[in-house]
């Protein structure tokens, strides 16, 4: 009995789950008979709020947008209205009658009538002249399709009326005399043409403007008459210096600035211009390899020229500060170069130039820190390119950058720490770690314990690359790995099947 009880109760609460019965209320008991399921009405305050059904949603969308639809149709309405209201065809001084039922309708079916005169029809536009060729005394009725722009095709009619057509459009955005332009081209209006080209040749474009301008006249296909449009846009390959002259006049001019404060604006606004992608994968013209690496060589030679002097200083008329001052100028040119060259993905041969500089890491070394911890900028640079997988380049080059400029980093690490506040120490110490555990074991093993032994007395002054070192550790000790070759010779037989 209890088990048709359970039965039953199964039974109830899946037709309360499929919908079939509908009162939330309904309790039952599986102690006591089906017979004696109770049910009860819902108090009034109780009632679940209803959902709106599928049909009931799709016909709110519809009510919306019909709504839309209709603001939309008034204020188009509004427009056209104002334009016909001060329309050249509708003042009496005219004197006689539009003789040219002009029609213009839009997509949607809004549909505008003029009454204008023939003879402006033909005059203004070949297509009209075309279509109106015949007897001049018959009145004629012209209808116009499918109109992206009713307002716009209305006001292309009335500068067919305008002595003046550049007074007319002072002041008019750019999108419209877009349009103007458009209708304008289709019904073969060539004074409009001409006025609009005109207008757009003297106004100034914004970005999303001067897109729209090459668009449109692009698609108008108006030959010739363009040309002098997009003048500031394009030039003439004969014309033209060479996009690689530019560039190396502009970072030359930027490398040598006197204003420290003008030289970082340029530097970040170059650096920003050369990071931009070209729009729909379109050719572009870029900085070249040779004009960076031409950058990079001058920047060397004026450092290494800078540190001599420092060395000498006592032999030298030149002011201390003034050399120190120009040692850090042209290390963070350096550096500015660098991060272009990695942005380009075009940095793998600095790494072998900067491993390579045996001089200048020697003179690096016999100056005062506070004066040299830029140049060491540029190995911490170059460490956390490697690092985060920027640069590809060769173990023997990576180890070479280490041997050469490893122990100048760990001296002016302090100060570059304090005095620079764009380092990120955290950054630094990874990047160096992730370079050092990309050589070979016995590389990392002489590296490592050599910081580990300068870490301990040094402390906070020396990089923490203490991950490095735990990953050695397991390589070395907790998970070796011994290559095992495979001695086995492969046997190959070859037999030959009867036929």
């Amino acid at each position: 009995m209890a088990a048709d009880n359970i039965l039953k109760s199964r039974q109830v609460s899946t037709m309360i789950k499929q919908g079939f019965i509908s009162d939330p209320t309904i309790t039952f008991s599986p102690s006591r008979p089906l017979s004696r399921v109770s049910l009860s009405p819902p108090p009034p305050s109780a009632s679940p709020s209803k959902s709106p059904t599928l049909f009931e949603m799709m016909s709110e969308e519809q009510s919306r947008e019909s709504r839309h639809s209709d603001v939309a149709r008034r204020k188009l309405q509004d427009q056209v209205a104002r334009v016909l209201a001060d329309a050249p065809f509708r003042d009496p001084a005219w004197g006689e009658f539009g003789d040219v039922k002009l029609t213009v309708v839009s997509r949607d079916g809004f549909k505008v009538s003029m009454d204008v005169h023939r003879r402006v029809l033909v005059e203004q536009s070949r297509f009209f002249a075309e279509k109106l060729r015949r007897d001049g005394a018959v009145s004629h009725s012209v209808e116009i399709c499918d109109c992206d722009d009713v307002e716009i095709y209305v006001e292309t009619v009335v500068l067919m009326y305008c002595e003046d057509l550049r007074k007319r459009l002072m002041g008019e955005e750019v999108s419209k005399v877009l349009g103007l332009l458009k209708v304008s081209a289709a019904i073969m209006f060539d004074a409009g043409i001409i006025s609009c080209l005109e207008f757009l040749e003297a106004v100034p474009w914004s970005e999303d403007e001067e897109e729209k301008v090459v668009s449109h006249l692009g698609q108008l296909q108006l030959h010739d008459s363009v040309a002098e449009v997009l003048q500031r846009v394009s030039a003439e390959p004969s014309t033209s210096t060479r996009p690689d002259d530019i560039f190396l006049r502009l970072l030359t001019g930027i490398l040598q600035a006197k204003d420290d404060k003008a030289r970082r604006e340029m530097k970040t606004l170059i650096s920003r211009l050369l990071r931009d992608e070209a729009p729909d994968n379109s050719d572009r013209h870029d900085v070249s390899k040779d004009t960076l690496y031409h950058l990079c060589h001058r920047c060397l030679s004026s450092l290494v020229l800078c540190l001599s002097e420092a060395t000498c200083i006592d032999e030298s008329r030149r002011d201390r500060g003034a050399i120190m001052s120009e040692i850090a100028r042209e290390a963070d040119n350096m550096q500015w170069i660098v991060n272009i060259l990695i942005d380009k993905k075009m940095g793998e041969d600095f790494v072998k130039l900067w491993a390579d500089q045996k001089e200048l890491a020697v003179l690096h070394s016999k100056i005062p820190t506070m004066y040299r911890h830029e140049i060491s900028k540029i190995t911490a640079q170059l460490c956390i390119a490697i690092g985060r997988g920027h640069l590809l380049v060769p173990k023997d080059t990576r180890f070479s950058l280490l041997s050469t400029w490893l122990e100048a980093l760990y001296e002016d690490f302090a100060w570059m720490r304090r005095a620079c506040r764009s380092v990120d120490k955290k950054l630094v110490e990874d990047g160096l770690s992730q370079t050092i555990l990309t050589l070979p074991l016995p590389q990392q093993q002489a590296i490592l314990l050599t910081w580990f032994d300068r870490f301990l007395n040094k402390g906070d002054d020396c990089p923490n690359i203490q991950r490095a070192f735990e990953v050695w550790w397991r390589r070395a000790f907790i998970r070796q790995y011994v290559s095992e070759h495979d001695n086995s010779q492969l046997q190959i037989t070859v037999c030959d099947y009867p036929n």
